[in-house]
C-alpha cells in the first residue's frame, strides 16, 4: 500500500494500514527534515519512506494507493497508477466502507467546521455517545475502535475529501455552495464535488439543505432520500428548522417546536445563526433534544480562528478570522461588526471575484492592510472602488508587517480584522498557523487592555 501525502490524514491512514499488517510505502514530495514532526507520529508503524518526491514506481508497483486530501488528483504518478489499473482510495472512502453504524456528513464551502463542531456539543450535552471527525482536523481511521452500535458519528466532509467517494453518508447536510477553489476547479466541477455528498444516497437516507443558498436550494430538488430544510429567510417547504419572529422554531411533520430565541446565540452574524440552525436540524435526527441543544448553543464559543477575538490593546479590538480564505467569508465577518473596521486582506489569490467586497471595504472600513503574496491584487481592488480619500490603503510583506500597519492606523473603539480573503499557501501550510502568526503579532504589540 502506498500512502500519498503524510498529513493528518496520512498519518491516519499509515498508522491504520500497518496495524491490518499491510506494507505500507508513504510518499511525499517535502525532506526528512521538513516532516520531522508527523514522521514522529508514525515511527513505530514501519513504513517505508519515499520522500522528496512523489515517484512512479511507489504508485505502479501498490496494491491500492491512498490519497490524502489536497494532493492534486492530476500528478503524473497517480495518472501513472490509474493506467496501471492500481484503485485509488482515501482516508474518508476507506472510512466509510469500515464504519459499522449510519453517518452524517456536513459540507459547505463556508460554516461546515462550526456546524461540525456545534452537532458534536449538542451530542456530548444530550449525554450521547458520538465522535467527531474528517476535515475538522482529526482522523478518522483511528476513531473506528470507539464506535459501538450506538455511537453517532459527525463527519465534516470538505470538496476534497467528497472526491474520492463511492458512497454518500445516511444524513447528509450542505450548508451552502458558493464560488470557492476557482484556482483548481470549474465551478461546475466544485458543485459536482459538494452534490457527492448525497447523491449516492438510498431513499430512506436523509439530506438537509440551507435553502437561502440557491446551489443547496437547486440540490434539494434532486436529492433521492428524504428532504429536511433550514433557513433563516425563506418559508419552509416542509420540516426542518428555521427563524420566525425572532425565535428558532423547529417543524416536524408540521407542527412547530420553539426551540431557542435566536438573541441567544453568543455567536455573531448571520451566517452563525444559519450554522446554528443547520446544527439543530441534523442534532434533531441523532435524537438530541431541543433543551439539549439549545443549551449546547447557549455555551457555544466557536471554533479557533473564525471570528476569534484575539486581544483588545489600546482600546482597538483585534480579530482572528484566518479561515476566510474567499471573499464571500470575508463579507460574512465584516457584517458581524457595527464599529470602524480596520482590514487586513492577503494571502495567495483563488481568483474569484473582487467587487462586492471592494465595493463594502470602502463603505465601512477605516483602512485596509494588504498583506503578502497577493497583496497588490486586493490593494488594487480596493483602490479602484475608492471614490475619495477613504479607506487608508496599504501594504505589507507579511502578516507581521500588516498588524504593525493595522495598529498604527486604528483607533480606540476600532476592530482589526484579520480575514483575508485569500489562502494562506504563500506563507504558511495552513489558515492555522497563518491564525497563530496573526495572534503572535497582536501579542507583540503589548499588554492587552
Amino acid at each position: 500500500m502506498t500512502v500519498v501525502g503524510l498529513g493528518i490524514e496520512g498519518i491516519d491512514l499509515t498508522r491504520f494500514l500497518a496495524a491490518e499488517g499491510a506494507r505500507v510505502t508513504v510518499s511525499d514530495i517535502r525532506t526528512r527534515e521538513e516532516l520531522a514532526e508527523p514522521l514522529a507520529a508514525i515511527e513505530d508503524s514501519g513504513a517505508t519512506l519515499s520522500l522528496g518526491a512523489n515517484r512512479e514506481q511507489d504508485m505502479t508497483d501498490a496494491d491500492c494507493v491512498f490519497v490524502s486530501q489536497g494532493v492534486p488528483p492530476d500528478l503524473p504518478a497517480l495518472r501513472a497508477a490509474r493506467r496501471a489499473g492500481v484503485p485509488i482510495s482515501s482516508m474518508t472512502r476507506l472510512f466509510l466502507e469500515r464504519c459499522p453504524v449510519p453517518v452524517a456528513g456536513i459540507t459547505g464551502s463556508s460554516g461546515k467546521t462550526t456546524t461540525t463542531a456545534l452537532v458534536g456539543e449538542m451530542l456530548a450535552e444530550a449525554g450521547e455517545d458520538h465522535v467527531v471527525g474528517g476535515n475538522i482536523g482529526v482522523g478518522l481511521l483511528a476513531l473506528l475502535d470507539q464506535i459501538g452500535p450506538e455511537t453517532r458519528v459527525v463527519l465534516e466532509l470538505s470538496h476534497t475529501q467528497l472526491e474520492s467517494i463511492d458512497r454518500s453518508p445516511q444524513l447528509a447536510c450542505v450548508t451552502n455552495v458558493t464560488p470557492n477553489h476557482l484556482d483548481r476547479y470549474s465551478w461546475s466541477s466544485y458543485v459536482a464535488l459538494k452534490r457527492r455528498i448525497f447523491e449516492h444516497q438510498q431513499g430512506d437516507d436523509l439530506a438537509i439543505f440551507h435553502i437561502d443558498d440557491e446551489v443547496a436550494a437547486a440540490f434539494a430538488e434532486e436529492a433521492p432520500a428524504r428532504v429536511r430544510y433550514t433557513s433563516l429567510l425563506r418559508p419552509l417547504p416542509g420540516d426542518g428548522v428555521t427563524v420566525s419572529g425572532g425565535l428558532i422554531v423547529r417543524r416536524e411533520d408540521g407542527r412547530e417546536t420553539e426551540v431557542m430565541r435566536r438573541d441567544e446565540i453568543p455567536l455573531r452574524g448571520d451566517h452563525n445563526a444559519a450554522n446554528v440552525v443547520c446544527a439543530l436540524a441534523v442534532a434533531s435526527e441523532l435524537g438530541v433534544s431541543d433543551t439539549a441543544a439549545a443549551d449546547a448553543v447557549r455555551r457555544f464559543q466557536g471554533v479557533p480562528h473564525r471570528l476569534e477575538p484575539v486581544a483588545t490593546v489600546r482600546g482597538v479590538q483585534y480579530v482572528n478570522d484566518s479561515i476566510a480564505t474567499t471573499p464571500e467569508r470575508t463579507l460574512a465577518g465584516m457584517r458581524t461588526y457595527e464599529e470602524p473596521l480596520v482590514l487586513l486582506l492577503g494571502g495567495r489569490d483563488k481568483h474569484l471575484p473582487l467587487g462586492e467586497l471592494a465595493s463594502e471595504a470602502v463603505e465601512r472600513c477605516r483602512a485596509v492592510v494588504a498583506f503578502g503574496e497577493a497583496g497588490p491584487v486586493f490593494a488594487t481592488a480596493i483602490a479602484g472602488a475608492r471614490d475619495g480619500e477613504r479607506p487608508v490603503i496599504e501594504q505589507a510583506a507579511s502578516i507581521e508587517g500588516a498588524v504593525a500597519a493595522a495598529a498604527r492606523l486604528a483607533r480606540a473603539g476600532d476592530v482589526v480584522l484579520c480575514a483575508p480573503a485569500g489562502t494562506s499557501f504563500d506563507a504558511y501550510r495552513n489558515f492555522e498557523q497563518r491564525g497563530a502568526a496573526f495572534r503572535e503579532a497582536v501579542a507583540a504589540l503589548g499588554e492587552s487592555d
